[in-house]
C-alpha cells in the first residue's frame, strides 16, 4: 500500500468534510443576522440571536475554517498533487482568501450584534448572503474543472 497516497486520501476526505461545515454555517449565519436586524434591541428573541450567533461562529464557523485551511494547506504542500503553472489553483486560492475575508467580517458582524451596535438593514444582510456561495461555485469549477 501507498502510504502517501493513503494519507493523501484522508486528507482530502477530512477537508471537504470541514469545507461543508464551513460553508454551511456561512450561509446560514447571515441568514441570523437577517432576522436578528429586524429584532428590538434587548428583547428576548435579539438576545436569543446573539447567543445562536456566537455558538454558529466560534463553535462550528471558525473550527471548520482552520480544519478547512490546515487540511488545504496540507494538500498543496504535497508535492505533485497541486500544479501552480496552471491558473485554476491561484483563481481558487485568491477565492478561498476572499471567503475568509468575509468569514472575517462576519465575525464583525456578531460583536456588533452582540453590543447592540448593528447599523445595517436586514436588506444589507440578504445580499451578502449570497457571496459565499458564489465563491463556492468559484471554487467547485476550478478544483473539478480546472479551465485553465
Amino acid at each position: 500500500m501507498d502510504w502517501t497516497l493513503f494519507a493523501v486520501t484522508w486528507v482530502k476526505a477530512l477537508h471537504v468534510i470541514s469545507v461543508i461545515a464551513w460553508i454551511a454555517g456561512m450561509m446560514y449565519l447571515p441568514r441570523l443576522f437577517v432576522y436578528h436586524a429586524s429584532a428590538e434591541k434587548g428583547s428576548i428573541q435579539s438576545e436569543t440571536f446573539k447567543i445562536m450567533e456566537r455558538r454558529l461562529y466560534r463553535g462550528i464557523i471558525t473550527p471548520a475554517m482552520v480544519a478547512t485551511w490546515i487540511f488545504g494547506l496540507a494538500m498543496v504542500s504535497t508535492p505533485g498533487i497541486v500544479d501552480w503553472s496552471s491558473g485554476w489553483p491561484w483563481v481558487k486560492a485568491v477565492s478561498v482568501l476572499a471567503l475568509t475575508g468575509i468569514h472575517g467580517f462576519y465575525g464583525r458582524q456578531v460583536r456588533n450584534f452582540a453590543a447592540d451596535n448593528n447599523q445595517r438593514p436586514q436588506g444589507f444582510f440578504r445580499l451578502i448572503n449570497e457571496a459565499p456561495f458564489v465563491l463556492v461555485i468559484i471554487i467547485v469549477i476550478m478544483v473539478i474543472v480546472k479551465p485553465f
